[in-house]
């Protein structure tokens, strides 16, 4: 399968590509570098230094290499940031993403598994987290991941878009 791994430069993100690899995917890895590291990239996957951003730049990805799936790891990260700096959080988490999947569409896309957060619960949800609790972030991070876990609702009802979004290991 031919997959794009958004934010796979990243901590988990460079974890999840190796995996795909080991699988015999054929992996593209989007990343605009501000959190990910290239060297963290396996060698056997295409990278891409580029931003969601970046319309005309995503557009040009889709467009050459004809994906099957996404694999959506691409976000502003840093909670204590997200309270000082919202529209950053809103802007990449939520905007970006919109775009990511409005290129998925245009390229008939229709599989996407997106990387939310535990944070999406906020702070009393216990440990572990059943998937059913609350949703009640406390910061704009989490309200970000949100937000965004609600546009794939919607997406998934008007265009069809398949989605998991997990939040956390149980």
């Amino acid at each position: 399968m031919n997959i794009l791994v958004t934010g796979g430069a990243g901590y988990v993100g460079c974890v999840a590509v190796d995996e795909l690899v080991k699988r015999h995917h054929r992996v593209v890895v989007l990343d605009n570098l501000s959190q990910g590291h290239p060297g963290a990239v396996s060698p056997d996957a295409v990278f891409v230094e580029a931003d969601l951003l970046d319309a005309a730049a995503l557009e040009g990805v889709f467009r050459r290499y004809g994906f099957e799936a996404v694999l959506h790891m691409a976000a502003e990260t840093v909670v204590s940031q997200s309270v000082s700096e919202p529209r950053k959080f809103f802007q990449n988490n939520v905007i970006g993403s919109i775009n990511l999947i409005e290129q998925m569409l245009k390229h008939e896309v229709y599989q996407i598994i997106f990387s939310s957060s535990a944070a999406v619960y906020g702070a009393d949800a216990g440990v572990p987290i059943p998937e059913e609790a609350v949703k009640s972030p406390v910061n704009a991070y989490g309200e970000s991941k949100l937000i965004f876990e609600k546009i794939l609702r919607w997406y998934r009802e008007i265009h069809g878009l398949n989605y998991i979004a997990p939040q956390a290991l149980k």
